[in-house]
C-alpha cells in the first residue's frame, strides 16, 4: 500500500476535533483510503510519491446529507411558473412519481449516475441518497436498490406524499409492506412532516415503525410554515431535521436542548423564492447547523454544494467558515458519520483541491468552478467518475 505527501497546500481547512481549524503551508500524508499524518510543510515526512499542489486550497470532501436523486424527467415548467409569482406546493411531487415509476431500472441507475457524477466534480464525496418518488412497494424497494449503488447513506421516504386515496391506508402501507421491502436497502427512514404531506401523527407512526426495525430517523419539517415537525424530531432524538425554514422561539430551543441538526437546504429557497431559513439565529442560539443540496427535480434541482455554501454566506448570515463546516464537518454529523468531513488522521482521505487560495473563495467567487481535484477515499478522481 503506497503512501502520498500533498505539500504546498496554501491553506487548510480541516475542522479538526485537536487544533486549529485552518492551517496555512500545510501537508498532509495519504496512506491507502485514509489521512495519515497534517501538519505544516516543512515538517512533513517522506512518502511513496509526492504531490505539490502549488498554493492551493485544501478542504475537507463536501458531504451532501440529503439528495432525491432516484427519479426520472423534470419539471422546469413548474420552475418558470415559480419565477413568474406561482407559489410553491407539494403537490408537484406527483409529477414526478409518474415518470419516475414508469422509468426501467437502467434509465433510474443512469440518471442517478449522471447526478453523482456531477456532485463528484463540485466536491462532493459523501451523499445520501433517498427514494420517495417510487410510492408503491415495488418502486419504493427499487429505488433504494438502485441508490445503494451509489452510497451507503440511503434514506426510505416512502412518507413523502400521499400518491392517492385514504392517508390512513397509504400509512399502514408505508409502515407494513413498503417498509419490509425497504428496510434490506435502507439506513434512515424520512418523513416530510407538513401541511398537504403528512401530519404529526402520521410521521411520528412512520418513523416509529421505521426506529422498531433498526432504522435511523430523519425529518423534512418547517419548510412551508411553522408546524410541529421540528419539535417532533427534538422530542425524538433525531441526528438531524431537514429545511427549518420558518421556525418559531420554541423551535429554536428544542433543537439546542436536544442536539438535532438543523439541515438548511439554500437551494430550495433559491428555486421557490421562499425566505431563507436565519443561520445567523440558530448559530447564535447554539444549534448546530448543515447545509446540503436537497437535490431534486422540483424545489431544487442544483447538485452543487459550492452554491450552497455561498448562498448561506449571501442569505442566511453565515461566515464563509461556518458555511464550509456546515457543507463537511457538520453534513458528516447528521449522517452520524465520524469518518469523513473532517481532515485529521485516521479519517478517510476525501479531499477537495482548489484552484484558489482559500476556502474563502467559494463564496466570494460563486458560480465559478474552482474545483481544482478531488480524492475519494485516497484515490485522485482523473477524471471523475
Amino acid at each position: 500500500m503506497s503512501s502520498t505527501l500533498l505539500t504546498g497546500i496554501g491553506e487548510l481547512t480541516t475542522f479538526a476535533e485537536d487544533g486549529p481549524e485552518v492551517l496555512e503551508q500545510a501537508a498532509l500524508v495519504i496512506d491507502g483510503a485514509m489521512l495519515a499524518w497534517v501538519g505544516p510543510s516543512a515538517a512533513a515526512p517522506d512518502a511513496d510519491e509526492r504531490v505539490d499542489v502549488g498554493g492551493r486550497a485544501v478542504l475537507p470532501g463536501f458531504v451532501d446529507s440529503h439528495s432525491h436523486l432516484v427519479f426520472v424527467g423534470d419539471r422546469a415548467a413548474e420552475f418558470v411558473a415559480r419565477m413568474a409569482g406561482e407559489p410553491y406546493a407539494a403537490g408537484g411531487i406527483r409529477t414526478t412519481v409518474a415518470a419516475t415509476r414508469a422509468a426501467t431500472d437502467e434509465q433510474l441507475t443512469a440518471h442517478v449516475a449522471r447526478l453523482v457524477q456531477e456532485m463528484r466534480r463540485q466536491g462532493t464525496t459523501t451523499v445520501e441518497i433517498k427514494s420517495g418518488y417510487g410510492l408503491t412497494v415495488r418502486d419504493e424497494a427499487r429505488s433504494l436498490a438502485v441508490a445503494r449503488q451509489f452510497t451507503e447513506e440511503t434514506t426510505f421516504l416512502g412518507a413523502h406524499v400521499v400518491p392517492e386515496g385514504d392517508p390512513a391506508a397509504y400509512v399502514e402501507l408505508v409502515t407494513g409492506p413498503m417498509l419490509d421491502a425497504a428496510a434490506p436497502y435502507a439506513r434512515w427512514v424520512d418523513v416530510f412532516c407538513e401541511a398537504g404531506a403528512f401530519d404529526v401523527d402520521q410521521a411520528r407512526t412512520v418513523l416509529e415503525a421505521g426506529l422498531s426495525r433498526g432504522l435511523r430517523g430523519r425529518l423534512h419539517a418547517n419548510q412551508l410554515g411553522r408546524g410541529p415537525g421540528v419539535r417532533l424530531a427534538a422530542e425524538l432524538g433525531l441526528v438531524a431535521v431537514d429545511h427549518c425554514t420558518y421556525l418559531g422561539d420554541d423551535d429554536v430551543d428544542a433543537l439546542r436542548d436536544s442536539g438535532t441538526i438543523a439541515t438548511l437546504l439554500p437551494g430550495v429557497e433559491f428555486s421557490t423564492r421562499q425566505p431563507y431559513p436565519d443561520a445567523r439565529r440558530l448559530l447564535d442560539a447554539g444549534v448546530r447547523v448543515a447545509i446540503a443540496s436537497d437535490c431534486n427535480p422540483g424545489s431544487s434541482f442544483t447538485s452543487s454544494l459550492p452554491l450552497c455554501v455561498a448562498l448561506a454566506v449571501r442569505e442566511m448570515g453565515m461566515t464563509p467558515l461556518e458555511a464550509v463546516r456546515a457543507a463537511t464537518a457538520t453534513g458528516a454529523a447528521a449522517l452520524d458519520r465520524d469518518d469523513v468531513g473532517v481532515v485529521e488522521p485516521g479519517r478517510r482521505a476525501d479531499l477537495v483541491v482548489l484552484d484558489a487560495p482559500s476556502h474563502v473563495h467559494l463564496a466570494y467567487r460563486p458560480g465559478v468552478p474552482l474545483v481544482s481535484s478531488v480524492w475519494l477515499g485516497g484515490r485522485l478522481l482523473t477524471p471523475f467518475a
